[in-house]
């Protein structure tokens, strides 16, 4: 059965997860929105936030990219600046971050991005407010994305939320979560992406509410000192946990072994492929499929070599979307 290419499709995560999937799936779909995590505070997108006051640009600039039409648009927009004052700044951190002062909100300027880029679908913040993440790990409470980002954790499912407490739900977040077809939990960082985009309240509430087919694609690798031995249904679960809400009805996960060179590399820093594990009664049906990208991502410029190395086991943006497709056929 064809999919009609305006099913309105919803994906939900940070960046690099979020860029995978939309790059996949807008050779699908044209009504694609992209929900994107709010608590960045790294980088070139935390320097921005301290000394500007704008809202986190990294995120989303990657989704806009993911979405662009046009192949040297996504490279400008990518390019980052490697000397003088602007070094490790990307274009489009910039851009995005001009675009908020120069309309005053930072919606309005991501909305202007899009007819810039000429994107397929829409990007839209998951909160609107300032926050900060912060996690209680045993004793201890962590406050800041990079910094839980960083760590260890000493309990084995910690306690996340958002500062200030009354942050809400973007509105044009959840009237998407409403109208959606599909929804789709992209990979990502357990905690400091997916975790930190779920417990924006009343997002749980509008997913389980959600007519949608709702689907998440579990992380190829573990990682060191906070899901290390974690199957597939862990991860599942704890996007449950997180969420506050028992929301989902697919888990795709990956069933290839990575090349054993590229294994390797990641076991140095203590980090083990996702297995299945032994399965569980639950009330999501767990789909297995090879979804491992065959090439290994090539930077182009010295600021990309810590991506790379993030990098070198990934998904294949089009093995994954047919998965994902396929669930609505």
């Amino acid at each position: 059965m064809a999919i009609p290419k305006n099913t309105k499709v919803v994906v939900i995560g940070g960046g690099t997860g979020s860029f995978v999937v939309l790059s996949g799936l807008k050779n699908y779909f044209n009504d694609l929105t992209a929900l994107v995590t709010m608590a960045d505070d790294g980088g070139s997108t935390g320097q921005l936030r301290d000394e500007l006051g704008v809202l986190p640009p990294g995120d989303v600039r990657q989704c806009l990219v993911a979405l662009a039409r046009s192949p040297k648009v996504r490279d400008l927009f990518n390019f980052r600046f490697e000397e003088g004052s602007l070094k490790g700044h990307s274009f489009g951190n910039l851009f995005l971050t001009a675009l908020e002062k120069m309309t005053g909100d930072f919606r309005a300027g991501v909305e202007l991005a899009t007819e810039v880029l000429e994107v397929v679908g829409r990007v839209e913040p998951i909160t609107l407010d300032k926050v900060t993440l912060v996690i209680q790990d045993g004793n201890k409470i962590v406050r800041g994305q990079r910094k839980i980002d960083d760590g260890a954790f000493v309990a084995n499912r910690p306690e996340l939320w958002l500062e200030p407490p009354n942050s809400t739900a973007n509105p044009a977040a959840k009237e998407a979560i409403k109208q959606a077809a599909l929804i789709v939990i992209a990979p990502g960082s357990l905690y400091t992406s997916l975790g930190a985009a779920l417990v924006v309240p009343e997002i749980g509430a509008a997913l389980k509410k959600s007519p949608a087919k709702k689907v998440y694609v579990c992380n190829l690798m573990n990682k060191s000192g906070q899901t290390d031995g974690f199957t597939v249904q862990d991860y599942a679960n704890e996007l449950e946990r997180m969420a506050g809400e028992q929301f989902l009805d697919y888990v795709i996960y990956n069933t290839t072994k990575p090349q054993p060179q590229l294994l390797k590399k990641y076991a140095v820093e203590g980090e083990l492929p996702v297995d299945l594990g032994k399965k569980t009664k639950t009330h999501y049906a767990l789909i297995g499929a090879d979804l491992l990208a065959d090439k290994i991502w090539q930077g182009k410029s010295s600021a990309d070599a810590l991506a790379q190395t993030r990098t070198l086991i990934r998904h294949h943006p089009d093995h994954l979307a047919k998965q994902i497709v396929n669930i609505l056929s």
